[in-house]
C-alpha cells in the first residue's frame, strides 16, 4: 500500500497516458497491474478525458517484476534525456534571443 502522503508528492504519481509514454508499456498491462492488486490508482479526468493516476515506486516495481530492472531503467534514461534535449533547445533559443537583443543594443550605441 502507498505511504503516508505520497499522492500528494511531487512527482509520485504520473497518469497512465505517461507511463505508456515513459516506460513502453500498454493500457491493457496496467489495468491487469490494477486487477492484480499490484496498482493503487485514482481516476481523474481533464477537459472530460478520463485517465488513470498511478504511483510511480509501485508501477516501476511491477514493471521491473513482470518486465525485468533494465526496462524501468531504460524508460528513467529516455525520459530524463528528453528532458535534457528540451532544456538544451529552450536554452539556444534564449541565446539566439539574447545575442539579437545585443545587436540592436549595440548598434543602437553606436548612432
Amino acid at each position: 500500500m502507498a505511504e503516508y502522503g505520497e499522492w500528494g508528492r511531487k512527482g509520485a504519481t504520473l497518469s497512465d497516458a505517461t507511463a505508456q509514454k515513459e516506460f513502453g508499456v500498454s493500457r491493457a498491462f496496467i489495468v491487469k497491474g490494477i486487477e492484480s492488486g499490484k496498482l493503487e490508482y485514482r481516476e481523474g479526468s481533464i477537459w472530460g478525458n478520463p485517465y488513470l493516476r498511478l504511483l510511480r515506486s509501485q508501477l516501476e516495481r511491477y514493471i521491473a517484476g513482470q518486465l525485468g530492472a533494465s526496462r524501468v531503467a531504460t524508460g528513467k534514461s529516455q525520459a530524463e534525456l528528453r528532458k535534457i534535449k528540451k532544456e538544451m533547445a529552450d536554452l539556444t533559443k534564449r541565446l539566439v534571443e539574447l545575442q539579437a537583443r545585443k545587436s540592436e543594443l549595440e548598434a543602437a550605441l553606436k548612432q
